[in-house]
């Protein structure tokens, strides 16, 4: 934390990013903290919220390179990591990298493709790299897959398998703006898109500085304890057939981090639990089946959870 202000890097984020996307600070936040914690975001929500802008913009933001990948039922799993062609002048196969080969990558209408096509990104979530034809491809950093879906349209989708879905450390909406803020857009674009006059706010070192940094956040151990037993309330809740898994509560341990850095601390409260729970572990769950027919939705259990589960008392570092 001495070498690299977390803080001032990820206001800088935010404040740059809500330049494009009004109103929805929230959502913001959780965005530019997952980039922090080296994991991929799930955007679900109808069209024309700002998904795509909002993956735009943070691209912009720390100047990395953008791809946008349409997922479309005909898509090939070669369509995304790219293919081997044949060179008639080398008399040697060359490998084309397919859109999958970029820092930010915008993945839209991902449940549109086949599971075929979709289980492609699998290996680049988790491994950051590809295997194409037996060779790696490394994937550079900062890696980050911003994967939008809309909960709405069923026809022609193919639900994400939970495999798939664990591998998204957060989940996020951003919902309708308010009556001023779309009047404020309007303002806004009379003339351009505010996303053509965005400029970067922070360099790729300073953010890597930023990501390594947050590992220092001190987690007590009742707070870690805290986020194990919430974890493992899912997993027994009767209405759950399925529960969040490790990676779940690791990815909560690192978003505690990277929040306690954005509001200048060096220390996590469980505060920052309460904050991030939903996001982090309801797209991991499996409502089921009787509480699916009630409309039970999975942050609805997580929020029900952290009502009755003891809350630790928080200490900073001696």
């Amino acid at each position: 934390m001495a070498e690299v202000n977390v803080q001032a890097i990820t206001t800088q984020l935010v404040e740059n990013v809500e330049q494009v996307i009004i109103g929805k600070t929230q959502s913001v936040q959780l965005t530019v903290l997952g980039l922090l914690c080296q994991g991929h975001i799930l955007i679900e929500d109808v069209p024309g919220v700002g998904k795509t802008m909002m993956a735009k913009a943070l691209a912009k933001s720390v100047g990395c390179q953008f791809q946008r990948i349409q997922f479309t039922p005909d898509m090939l799993p070669s369509d995304v990591t790219g293919v081997s062609v044949f060179n008639q002048k080398s008399r040697e196969f060359e490998f084309r990298p397919g859109p999958i080969h970029a820092q930010i990558v915008l993945v839209d209408e991902i449940n549109r493709a086949t599971p075929k096509t979709q289980s492609a990104l699998l290996e680049a979530m988790e491994e950051r790299q590809v295997t194409v034809d037996g060779r790696t491809y490394p994937l550079g950093p900062p890696f980050m897959i911003l994967a939008t879906q809309n909960p709405i349209e069923y026809e022609g989708t193919f639900p994400l398998p939970e495999a798939q879905l664990d591998r998204f450390m957060l989940r996020i909406r951003l919902g309708y703006a308010s009556r001023a803020e779309e009047v404020e857009m309007l303002d806004r674009q009379q003339y351009r898109h505010p996303i053509d006059q965005l400029t970067q706010k922070v360099t790729l070192e300073e953010l890597q500085a930023a990501q390594q940094a947050i590992r220092a956040i001190y987690i007590d151990q009742k707070v870690k304890e805290y986020i194990v037993d919430l974890v493992r309330e899912t997993r027994e809740h009767p209405d759950v057939y399925l529960g969040a898994s490790a990676r779940g509560a690791l990815a909560l341990y690192r978003l505690c981090q990277a929040r306690a850095a954005l509001f200048g601390r060096d220390y996590v409260l469980p505060d920052d639990v309460k904050a991030l729970a939903g996001a982090a572990l309801g797209h991991r769950m499996i409502v089921g089946p009787a509480a699916r027919i009630k409309d039970v939705q999975s942050e609805e259990i997580v929020q029900e959870i952290l009502n009755r589960l003891p809350v630790p008392g928080a200490q900073t570092r001696r």
